[in-house]
Parts: C-alpha cells; sequence; structure tokens
C-alpha cells in the first residue's frame, strides 16, 4: 500500500485552479523530489497530500496512522523570546534531554543545545528542523525546500544527510524545490511540476563536471545530480499546449 496516493486532484485557491488532475504516489521507504518554478503550485501540492487543505476535485489517500515529520520552508521565531535549540525541540511534544541531544548531535550540530534558535546560522536552523520533524520518528519525512538559502557546501551537505536519514530509517521522503538545475541524486523519482505534472524521471549524475565532483562527491549517495529532461509544457508561458520537444533544464557539461 502507498503511504500517499493522489488520484486526479486539483485545488482551487479563490477562483484560480493552482493545482489541476495532479495523480502520484509515494511508496515507502523513496526519495520522490517535485520540482517547479515559483508559483507552480508545490507547496499548494504539498499541503493537499498532508491534508491541510482541501482538494475541489480527485481524491487523497493516507496510510491510516501514516507518521510525518514535516519541515516547513519558513519558521519564524519570536526574537523577542530567547529560545534555546534544546528548548525548541521539546515543544509540543515533550522529549526527553537525552533525545533531544542525541538527535541534535545525529543530525550534526550538537554544539547548537545551549544556543537561542534566532542566533542559528540558516544551515544549522534547517538541521533543528529536520531533527524536530525526526523525534516523531516518522515513517514519511516531507520537507519543503529545505536548502532555500543556503549556499552550495551547505545544500551538498543536508542531502548527504537527508539521504543517511533514508537509509538509517526507511523513511520515505518527499521534497520540494524550485532548482530547476540541481536535485538530489539520491532521488528515485523526480516530478516537474507546473500547475499540472509536466514530466516525471530520474536524475542524472553529471560525473564528469570537476567542479560538482569537487562539493558533492561521485555515485548516487546524496550527492547533487543535474536534472535534465523534455518538456511537454513550457515553463515560461504556462501555455497548456505548447509543446517543444528540447527543452532542457541543467546545463551540458562536456
Amino acid at each position: 500500500m502507498p503511504l500517499i496516493e493522489a488520484k486526479g486532484i486539483c485545488v482551487q485557491i479563490g477562483t484560480q485552479e493552482v493545482l489541476h488532475d495532479v495523480t502520484l504516489r509515494i511508496d515507502k521507504g523513496e526519495i520522490v523530489t517535485i520540482l517547479g518554478p515559483n508559483g507552480s503550485g508545490k507547496s499548494t501540492l504539498l499541503r493537499a497530500l498532508l491534508g491541510i487543505i482541501p482538494t475541489s476535485h480527485g481524491s487523497v489517500t493516507r496510510k491510516p496512522g501514516l507518521g510525518i515529520g514535516y519541515v516547513p520552508q519558513k519558521l519564524h521565531i519570536d526574537r523577542s523570546m530567547p529560545m534555546t535549540a534544546r528548548r525548541f525541540l521539546s515543544l509540543p511534544r515533550r522529549h526527553g534531554l537525552a533525545e533531544t541531544d542525541a538527535m541534535l548531535a545525529r543530525v550534526g550540530v550538537p554544539e547548537v543545545a545551549e544556543r537561542p534558535m534566532t542566533g542559528l546560522s540558516g544551515g544549522q536552523f534547517q538541521r533543528v528542523l529536520l531533527a524536530r520533524a525526526l523525534l516523531t520518528r516518522p515513517e514519511l519525512l516531507v520537507l519543503d525546500e529545505p536548502t532555500q538559502g543556503l549556499d552550495q557546501p551547505g545544500e551538498a551537505a543536508f542531502y548527504r544527510l537527508i539521504d543517511e536519514v533514508r537509509r538509517d530509517t526507511g523513511a520515505a521522503v518527499l521534497m520540494v524545490s524550485h532548482d530547476l538545475h540541481v536535485v538530489m541524486s539520491a532521488s528515485d523519482r523526480v516530478i516537474c511540476l507546473n500547475g499540472h505534472i509536466c514530466c516525471e524521471g530520474t536524475p542524472r549524475v553529471v560525473s564528469t563536471a570537476p567542479e560538482y565532483r569537487a562539493l558533492f562527491g561521485l555515485g548516487t549517495q546524496g550527492a547533487l545530480a543535474l536534472y535534465q529532461h523534455v518538456h511537454d509544457h513550457d515553463h515560461t508561458h504556462d501555455h497548456e499546449h505548447h509543446h517543444h520537444d528540447h527543452a532542457h533544464h541543467g546545463h551540458d557539461h562536456a
């Protein structure tokens, strides 16, 4: 049984149909990346899959009792209320000190336990959010643009961590990104979204580019791949029936 399955879902916000006829499924233990430009409905799709917003057509089925760990795109921390990372992790479910500190160590930031959340770097903050999601022992980890604002080495390190988490826990991963060029190469599937699903495929690992090799290493384990595919759909003009045969997002490295 899939963890989540959407069949022909449409989502309307006001009078605008933001998502049209989207069908997808997430199976146990797989990593799925949803790619698309800003405004393509990626966050809306996540919220529909999680049951946070209603669909106007179609159905979303979640496995009964499915545990989901959600890492939101943005989380605003009240700067007037200094809260340490350790305290943040103890809310809202009361996790013990040993458990929270072990999880901070697991995600690679044991040193931030006593630091205020408002003083963390972007990468540290994302790892604390990931730690919070993992404390619920999820069967599915949902990440909304988790590497936004990180530099390439930070992005590579975060992706490697996600791949390790998947290997360690067996959790499936559903990740959203607006970076059309670069995806996590450990992804089993990449779904290109622009209001509807344009295409799906597997990422292509580019091992010939020394700058990528230096940053991300070789092989698929958490490294980055350039994702290149043929579109049935023009991203720039959003014409439903505008076809072009060889529009590649990404770069060809000779």
